[in-house]
């Protein structure tokens, strides 16, 4: 019976592991649902990346930061793992890096959209 709980146990923890949790969810947004993190902030692709390889350097940084990645974070699906230009991993989803937006001041704002042409709402 030990052994029989044991095995589940483990099993448990092998199925939890494989349904980790999406890095971003669906926000409600002036424009409809598009990502988000956690908190509800909205997230941008910006047109200059290059599949898998971001190209807002430092100073892009400051005004668009990446939404990074946790230490343990892993690549699965359409979710990949790029560096930013800050060394750090940041998420790319179907390998176009994620940004915030500094002027996004509360969940939801999708003051971002469109800015320079260059910068649009993740859907």
């Amino acid at each position: 019976m030990r052994t029989i709980l044991i095995a589940i146990g483990a099993l448990t923890a092998l199925t939890g592991s494989a349904f980790a949790a999406e890095p971003a969810k669906m926000v409600e947004t002036k424009m409809g649902k598009v990502l988000g993190t956690e908190k509800g902030m909205v997230l941008y692709t910006f047109d200059k990346d290059t599949k898998g390889k971001s190209n807002c350097d430092t100073d892009c940084l400051k005004k668009w930061p990446a939404f990074h990645a946790g230490a343990k974070a892993k690549a699965e699906g359409e979710w990949s793992l790029v560096k930013a230009a800050d060394g750090k991993e940041m998420w790319a989803y179907e390998g176009k890096p994620l940004y915030t937006y500094v002027e996004d001041k509360k969940a939801g704002e999708a003051n971002g959209d469109g800015v320079g042409g260059v910068w649009h709402v993740a859907k």
